[in-house]
């Protein structure tokens, strides 16, 4: 069954929630925190390692009751019960939306069509263990006899942006092998990370779920060339992997059958890390690591599954989201993990919330009237710190922050670790409290300046505060608490979509560029040029004289 179809600004609560901005909008956090004591406490969660602190956010008790009476009246736990019990409601495309079903435990029953897939999952699993380990012990070697040193993931999108961003996340954990990764089809990109690569040691992956995505397969097909001038044609089943359904141009490629991970299209491709998508992680970091950060995933999928909504970390992020994007115009939302490991954490976001929430038609075919997804960018904390955040502080434009740190460093330098979370713990503190011009003055006062000298520098000086920021702490950086903050943001996405009435899982959007991609190449590569508009013919036309 379909996901409901209810237009979220027609309830009660949307309503009442227009009249609860414009009666609390110029309530300032400062106050709010010095009327209640225990804020911090009411207005926070914890589960399990993961302490997630909301207090400082423009809510007061009211709004949080009517941001979770919306969820109720969109019936989003109707939606959560579709969405784990394999209905497709995936609409446009005819599909479930099972990526849960790949963290399930063994003993877990998932249906699709009627059918259990769990035991297909678990045997997947398998393949990639004996396939991983027979790599990282050496025991499976090249065609010269030579054990495996590199491995280059070869897939774009969620091919590329998931096993990328968890293995940079985990290089703590990483064994001996280089990973290397390659989606643009810049082919510059491509030669520069064959110049570091030997052939007789080089394991290629190639992800592509139908092989047919042109970035993959040119990509492919030109380090299929390179390995061939020294190789022979049967030694490309020794060096090429694929994840992908298409046996037929798997098999033409030259890659062994028992290389061949498969994938469903249950799984879209921005959630797909969890499948033999993840086959690089496995191979990075060690099959019981991955298999440990799909138990993390699989925990907060059933936190999300069964946690009151009051209670449940994803539904409260999703609702303040939406507080914002809808009632206070932010257009933009910044994540800044305090962990260099998590430097691909931000972009790899971007495409799964970007891409599954951006959309202008509802679910029933309607264009909305009312702003859906969220713009999703940030970078590591302290770096962040002196690049943009002058513009949070001081700037004009509204930016709700999610600050991720850790308790505990992985190399144990505590004077390090100390010291990054200070400016954790700090930005969080300036962006609500900000500096009254009763304090730059009393600052600029202590430096001995004059009068006229403090009142030319007061107003540079003074923070507004009243900034917005959620506080994910988490015990360490792990396999499996990485697990759990990925399933995190998932099922934020998934609860936006709900109350937004999109469809959040397809994208037909990338569509267009890919078609008129493939007619224009026909452009470049022909005499002629086909009929355009005026720009594009005289950008062509520059192109190639």
């Amino acid at each position: 069954m379909a996901l409901q179809s209810i237009d979220p600004t027609s309830t009660k609560a949307w309503k009442n929630l227009r009249k609860n901005y414009e009666n609390s909008k110029g309530n300032h956090l400062r106050d709010l925190f010095a009327a209640d004591p225990n804020r911090a406490i009411a207005f926070s969660l914890q589960w399990n390692d993961f302490l997630v602190d909301f207090s400082k956010n423009r809510i007061t008790k009211e709004t949080l009751a009517l941001l979770l009476q919306l969820a109720d009246e969109v019936d989003l736990k109707d939606a959560v019960q579709k969405y784990f019990s394999g209905d497709r409601i995936n609409v446009t495309e005819n599909r479930a939306v099972q990526h849960t079903a790949l963290r399930a435990k063994k003993t877990a029953t998932v249906l699709v069509d009627g059918e259990n897939v769990i035991p297909e999952v678990y045997e997947v699993k398998e393949h990639i263990k004996t396939f991983s380990e027979a790599i990282i012990s050496g025991k499976k070697k090249g065609y010269t006899g030579k054990p495996f040193t590199d491995v280059v993931n070869i897939g774009i999108g969620g091919s590329d942006l998931g096993p990328e961003m968890v293995i940079k996340a985990l290089q703590f954990y990483k064994n001996h092998l280089k990973i290397h990764f390659i989606s643009n089809v810049d082919g510059d990109l491509v030669h520069e990370v064959l110049q570091e690569l030997n052939p007789e040691t080089t394991l290629f992956v190639i992800v592509s779920k139908t092989f047919t995505t042109q970035e993959t397969l040119t990509n492919a097909t030109t380090i299929k060339k390179w390995f061939l001038k020294q190789a022979q044609h049967k030694d490309i089943a020794d060096h090429f992997a694929a994840v992908s359904t298409n046996t037929k141009k798997i098999a033409e490629f030259g890659i062994a059958a028992e290389n061949v991970f498969p994938m469903w299209d249950w799984v879209g491709g921005r959630f797909s890390l969890w499948s033999a998508v993840g086959l690089s992680i496995a191979l990075a970091v060690g099959y019981d690591n991955f298999d440990t950060m799909l138990s993390g995933a699989q925990q907060m999928d059933e936190h999300f599954r069964t946690a009151e909504f009051d209670k449940n970390i994803p539904v409260v992020l999703a609702l303040l989201s939406i507080w914002y994007n809808n009632f206070y115009n932010a257009e933009t939302e910044a994540i800044i993990p305090y962990s260099q490991y998590l430097s691909r954490f931000s972009a790899y976001l971007q495409q799964g919330i970007m891409e599954s929430n951006g959309k202008s038609v509802d679910r029933s075919g309607q264009r909305v009237d009312y702003q859906t997804g969220t713009i999703i960018w940030g970078e590591p904390g302290t770096n962040s710190q002196h690049a943009f955040f002058q513009l949070i502080h001081q700037g004009t434009k509204l930016i709700p922050v999610d600050f991720i740190g850790f308790k505990k460093s992985l190399h144990g330098d505590v004077e390090h670790h100390n010291k990054l979370m200070a400016n954790f713990f700090a930005q969080t503190e300036a962006l609500m409290n900000g500096k009254t011009p009763e304090e730059v003055y009393k600052e600029l006062e202590g430096l001995k300046l004059s009068e006229e000298q403090i009142q030319k520098l007061l107003p540079f000086k003074v923070f507004e505060g009243n900034k917005p920021t959620n506080t994910i702490l988490i015990e360490q950086l792990t396999p499996k608490s990485l697990g759990a903050l990925i399933a995190l943001y998932e099922h934020k996405i998934f609860v936006q979509g709900v109350i937004w009435n999109i469809f959040s899982y397809d994208q037909w959007g990338v569509e267009l560029g890919k078609h008129l991609a493939g007619t224009i190449l026909k452009d470049l590569q022909n005499s002629e040029i086909a009929d355009h508009d005026g720009s594009t013919m005289r950008l062509l036309q520059a192109f190639k004289s």
